[in-house]
């Protein structure tokens, strides 16, 4: 392993790591406050109860996610010097914002797990609620940096100088709210999906029903309202882009040559010395169409990209599938449960219906890391789309591949740690929160 690779593989898996706290942390609050609202409106002890232990899962996700946060902060300025030195003064605003975010959250998250019985009843409850909107806050200002990495904006770029920068137009780039769009979704479906398999889970196992069934029911009306929704954010995000990154839309397609009525192809092994994909299925003029709203209209090939600035084609394709195929599963659960909601309710109670949801589990997290593999990889090999090459922006310093054994632990640690309270806290509900 090389120093460039070891950089981009220590990159890769702090942020395959961090994003599914950043999820958590986006979405869980949002459950919490609405569990707390339900409490207080009925004065039913068990919505109390799912607050006060949703609350935990909260604290355990938020202190692993502050590591893995400051870990990816110092690894930008140590990984990738060359980039942070351009790129800092120009795109810095949204992580200094997100700074404030994360403070007001934690300021927030720790008057609401102190202050019951020591608050207002309805003051308490909106520490909950700010706790919840800081979170998204801070998750849409990160995605606002990375957005301007796939759209370089906020700046004049005249003989290698940066000038004339606008931080506010850097932050507001021309790709943010598509990605932000998109991200957040993806975060209430996967956080929501995940929640409700676990206490489906539990109901399938017959343990503390009316606790899980409450818990279950506020978890999966968020997760299956954001799945029905993400490919329609996901058709804006292609769009995009088809507009702005052709050679990452290309590769995604695994679409080698430019061409009218363009189809779609569903799944298929890429060839790119031969340059076709094997195996595929072709739904004739549908890529056309997604892109351009028109079935004949010419779609960009990788045969107009140079071959210096084509991403892996490969990694790309495959994760692309794989985040549509998980997406589109969970949409397909998602519009079952509301068919058993409207007109098939015994379906709620059989078992076949429940493990549909424990397999379902992980299927937006899977989803999310494919999906910031096609983001990211997808770029390749630009760090600043047009800009700036991703091995011009690593650090001369030898040895990274000893940093990248360093930190691959030090998350393996924090997953076992992380994997350990959570399990214990549902181990816990019977003593502590459904006696």
């Amino acid at each position: 392993m090389n120093d460039f690779i070891a950089a981009r593989s220590q990159m890769a898996l702090s942020l395959g790591f961090h994003i599914i706290y950043s999820c958590i942390g986006m979405v869980m609050p949002v459950f919490m406050a609405v569990s707390h609202y339900k409490y207080l409106k009925t004065k039913d002890e068990v919505y109390k109860n799912i607050t006060q232990a949703w609350s935990k899962g909260v604290a355990i996700f938020f202190a692993t996610g502050a590591v893995s946060g400051t870990m990816l902060s110092f690894e930008l300025g140590l990984l990738w010097p060359g980039f942070m030195k351009h790129a800092g003064p120009i795109f810095g605003m949204p992580f200094s914002l997100e700074g404030v975010a994360f403070f007001i959250e934690a300021i927030a998250l720790g008057f609401f797990l102190y202050g019951w019985k020591r608050f207002n009843k309805w003051f308490h409850w909106a520490t909950g609620v700010l706790v919840g909107v800081s979170g998204i806050i801070s998750g849409i200002l990160v995605v606002a940096a990375n957005a301007w990495m796939n759209s370089p904006s906020g700046f004049d770029y005249v003989n290698g100088q940066y000038l004339n920068v606008d931080p506010i137009k850097a932050m507001f780039n021309d790709a943010w709210f598509a990605e932000a769009l998109h991200m957040t979704i993806a975060a209430f479906s996967a956080t929501g999906f995940a929640v409700a398999g676990v206490h489906a889970l539990m109901i399938y196992k017959r343990q503390n029903i009316t606790f899980h069934t409450k818990a279950f029911k506020i978890a999966i009306a968020f997760a299956a309202v954001a799945a029905i929704l993400q490919p329609l954010s996901g058709d804006i995000s292609a769009k995009d882009a088809a507009k702005r990154q052709p050679a990452k839309l290309a590769a995604m397609e695994a679409l080698f040559k430019t061409q009218t009525y363009t189809p779609l192809v569903i799944g298929g092994i890429p060839d790119t010395a031969a340059k076709k994909v094997n195996y595929g299925i072709e739904v004739p003029g549908l890529l056309s169409f997604l892109v351009h709203d028109n079935f004949k209209q010419e779609v960009k090939g990788l045969d107009v990209i140079p071959k210096n600035e084509q991403p892996p084609v490969a990694i790309t394709h495959y994760a692309f599938q794989l985040m549509v195929a998980t997406g589109m599963a969970m949409m397909g659960i998602a519009i079952l449960y509301f068919i058993a909601l409207w007109k098939k309710r015994s379906w709620l109670f059989k078992k076949w219906f429940l493990k549909l949801f424990i397999i379902a589990t992980p299927f937006g997290f899977i989803a999310v890391e494919a999906g910031w593999t096609v983001t990211e990889v997808g770029r390749q090999p630009w760090i600043m789309q047009g800009i700036m090459r991703t091995a011009d922006a690593v650090t001369p310093m030898p040895g990274i591949q000893y940093s990248f054994y360093l930190f691959s632990f030090v998350y393996f640690t924090l997953s076992l740690a992380v994997i350990f309270l959570l399990s214990r806290q549902i181990k816990m509900v019977p003593e502590l929160y459904d006696k």
